[in-house]
């Protein structure tokens, strides 16, 4: 089975195109720098040539609302009719657990703007929802940070290992159109002040992390369960100590 990957070259592509070959998969990694780009348009003709599945886990190189909005939808609409008219079988989409409950934020606004679009096109699918991954503990910290210290929600958090999350997508790829969504998240949900202190502990870094009723997450407010997936869920064993230990 050929499938090209969106996005190949990245955290989650390059392991889906690892994992897909491993198994005996034509997996293509496909990026702007390999002369493919879903936002313009460009080589998707051609990349998407003989393709059985397409993964989507491409990402927004801008965060602000308009820009990410307008990246999601248009390489999206591109991709899916470069799909329709080279035949694909199968688009799979990686996107985020609670986005439909947060729409405060720009960024998940765009990525259930996405989900639709997907979901209307025609094309048969499967969207992939993943909790937010151990690797994002600094990047989540620096985005509160203010002279030093770092005010998070007490609200729960249900961290995944990023490998974790490309497995599943990759096993959705090689799988029928779901023509639906599974979710997929770590196994302890947790209070997000308390993941990112020990996550930031684990690192050595000394910023003090307060629990904050009024702090937001990427400029949204949540409830307890806004992060954290719901039944059915495919759930790692990895917690984030033996993933840290490796």
């Amino acid at each position: 089975m050929k499938v090209v990957v969106i996005g190949g070259t990245g955290l989650i592509g390059s392991r889906v195109v690892s994992l897909l070959g491993e198994h005996g998969h034509e997996a293509v990694a496909a990026s702007p720098s390999s002369g493919v780009n879903a936002y313009t348009g460009e080589g998707l003709d051609v990349a998407l040539a003989g393709a059985d599945v397409v993964v989507d886990v491409t990402n927004s190189p801008s965060f602000a609302d308009d820009d990410v909005m307008d990246f999601f939808t248009t390489s999206t609409t591109h991709l899916l009719a470069a799909e329709k008219a080279a035949g694909v079988g199968h688009h799979v989409a990686l996107s985020i657990v609670g986005a439909e409950r947060l729409p405060d934020s720009g960024y998940l606004r765009a990525k259930v703007a996405q989900e639709k679009l997907i979901r209307e096109s025609g094309v048969p699918f499967s969207i992939v929802k993943a909790t937010q991954f151990f690797e994002f503990v600094k990047g989540i910290a620096d985005s509160v940070t203010v002279d030093g210290v770092v005010r998070l929600p007490h609200e729960l958090i249900q961290p995944v290992a990023s490998s974790e999350v490309a497995a599943a997508v990759a096993r959705t790829a090689a799988g029928a159109p779901l023509n639906g969504v599974i979710e997929v998240g770590g196994p302890d949900a947790l209070p997000m002040d308390d993941f990112i202190r020990a996550g930031l502990a684990t690192q050595g870094d000394p910023r003090q992390v307060v629990a904050d009723s009024d702090a937001t997450y990427f400029g949204t407010k949540l409830e307890e369960r806004s992060l954290v997936t719901g039944d059915g869920a495919q759930l790692s064993p990895l917690t984030f100590a033996e993933w840290s230990a490796r």
